[in-house]
């Protein structure tokens, strides 16, 4: 299978990626941090791909899509793991943030899959992307207004793509608490975390019983995805969660 990883150069979408190129799939690498991603290719195995892409610019994530397609031979899949949790209290989150959480979260998404969306057609191919418990499972974590509400709207661009372009398939993989793995594989989501607020809202969580301290295995949340792709999205929305302590 030939799969564009999309936000690949750390966390969630590097595990996944070098998972994927693991097990024999074609894998393009698509991030900004390239230099990243040549460390990432050369674990994912022989003629995996790093590809310098900013989902953010229309022309970075339309180019970065066709050195894939053509580096490839062709595209069967995307997986979109690009994504940032800003923490704040609602109000207070600013007209900056909320731009910077929604042309990742949601807009960076829309561009990469309009651009990869003739090739996935062409493949009768299919696309995943990793989404939020926050967005659609739990009411919205204290804090986290902007990452719920981007992640909220993510779901139903995949649901517009879904209706409108039946031919390919589209998959919501819906993500409860992950770590990520060791090194740059390790989620960078609380990088920029604001830490004062961040000692005043764990408290919070774990009143509300949102921080059990159970996280995901990210390589069952590779697994997940490699059964999506597999399933060539005949599986609209599938969610992965730990387990939770008895």
């Amino acid at each position: 299978m030939k799969v564009a990883v999309v936000g690949a150069s750390s966390g969630l979408g590097r595990c996944i990626g070098v998972d994927l190129g693991q097990r024999g799939d074609q894998v393009a690498l698509l991030a900004r941090r390239r230099e990243r991603l040549v460390d990432a290719a050369k674990e994912a195995g022989p003629g995996t791909l790093a590809i310098a892409c900013d989902v953010t610019d229309e022309a970075s994530a339309a180019a970065a899509v066709e050195e894939a397609v053509a580096g490839l031979g062709g595209l069967d899949a995307l997986v979109y793991c690009a994504g940032i949790g800003p923490l704040s209290p609602v109000e207070k989150v600013d007209a900056a943030t909320w731009r910077r959480a929604f042309d990742t979260n949601v807009t960076g998404a829309a561009l990469v899959t309009a651009a990869a969306l003739p090739h996935l057609k062409a493949a009768g191919g299919v696309a995943a992307y990793l989404s939020s418990i926050s967005a659609s499972h739990t009411p919205v974590w204290p804090g986290f207004a902007a990452y719920a509400v981007s992640k909220a709207a993510l779901d139903k661009l995949v649901e517009a793509y879904r209706t409108e372009h039946p031919e390919v398939g589209f998959t919501r993989v819906v993500v409860g608490d992950c770590a990520g793995g060791d090194g740059y594989g390790r989620t960078e989501f609380a990088n920029d975390w604001d830490l004062a607020y961040a000692a005043k809202y764990h408290p919070i969580w774990h009143r509300l019983g949102y921080a059990t301290g159970a996280l995901l295995d990210v390589a069952e949340l590779a697994r997940v995805v490699d059964s999506v792709l597999r399933c060539r999205g005949t599986v609209p929305s599938v969610t992965v969660m730990p387990r939770q302590p008895a």
